[in-house]
């Protein structure tokens, strides 16, 4: 291998997100800015959601959940994806290579399943206000959230063991800047159609029908707001789901696109940039999109910064 003496011949390889180009120096600056803004971002919204008793509601606990997750998909794939940049064939254990598939999977489902929920929350929030602390209380949303990790996490197992499982001959060179599920299906000498029907009954489930309860709570939502008599409610409403749809279908549409299509369609150029839109793009734009512009979450960090200067002055 390249590598040389540190590279097992059992290594595969890591060819990165871009060739060796004259960009390779901005493309690492801008991926370690992003990582940057990611964890500062979503760091600073649990400790909020944390320290701040007005926050402590369902909506919060479900965001400081998000923030979660976000932060561990960056820690899962900005490093290995920065060393792409910096080293010359950038090896990783067939052991290490499942790990990342198994941890970027189960925070890719869990995210895909809790963004569900979230927009679920704001129907009930939104069209039965009232009924919001029973359908909504604390031991459900435990609940909810715990079968959210626990189904994401079983099936990330289950996907992890058959990729691993298969046989891999020749080149063990991946196209990519992290172990993923389709660009290690190029590498197997087996034939992978039967794994690909069970890759796409996955999906179905757990992207398509999270995204029709996201579409319909929100097609609830819109009809609701449009029956507001203000028209600055209205105006504040419309502009919080189209922010919120907007992330949703970024994050949707590129996860479909990845894992819904055969993989004779796959290009390896193409499957790069596609995986930034739900791997690297979501984690700096959350906490933006469902927070930092909310009112509650500016008079929670205005407050936090105040008290942190009080404590310097005293």
């Amino acid at each position: 291998m390249k590598s040389g003496n540190k590279t097992s011949l059992a290594d595969f390889i890591l060819l990165g997100l871009l060739s060796r180009t004259k960009v390779q120096k901005f493309s690492l600056a801008i991926i370690l800015l992003a990582f940057i803004i990611a964890l500062s971002g979503n760091a600073l919204l649990i400790l909020l959601i944390k320290v701040d008793s007005s926050l402590h509601t369902p909506m919060y606990f479900f965001l400081s959940q998000l923030a979660f997750m976000d932060i561990c998909q960056t820690l899962i794939v900005v490093p290995k994806m920065a060393a792409d940049f910096l080293t010359p064939g950038n090896p990783i254990s067939p052991a290490g290579c499942g790990v990342q598939i198994f941890l970027s999977l189960a925070m890719g489902v869990s995210e895909c399943l809790l963004l569900a929920v979230m927009a679920y929350d704001r129907y009930v929030a939104i069209c039965n206000p009232l009924q919001y602390p029973i359908l909504l209380s604390r031991r459900v949303c435990l609940g909810v959230t715990s079968g959210v990790w626990i189904g994401a996490s079983a099936n990330a197992l289950i996907l992890t063991a058959s990729t691993m499982h298969l046989p891999y001959c020749g080149t063990k060179e991946i196209n990519h800047f992290f172990c993923e599920i389709p660009a290690l299906l190029k590498l197997s000498c087996s034939d992978t159609s039967q794994y690909e029907t069970l890759l796409f009954m996955c999906a179905i489930v757990l992207l398509l029908v999270p995204s029709s309860v996201i579409l319909a709570s929100y097609a609830r939502i819109l009809a609701a707001v449009l029956r507001m008599k203000s028209t600055k409610g209205q105006q504040k409403a419309l502009a919080t789901c189209s922010s919120h749809l907007t992330v949703v279908g970024m994050f949707y549409g590129a996860a479909i696109f990845m894992y819904m299509r055969p993989s004779s369609y796959h290009s390896p150029e193409q499957d790069k940039i596609v995986s930034l839109f739900y791997t690297i793009v979501p984690p700096v734009l959350n906490p933006l999109t469902y927070s930092l512009r909310n009112r509650d979450v500016l008079r929670a960090l205005r407050k936090l910064f105040g008290n942190c200067r009080v404590f310097q002055q005293n």
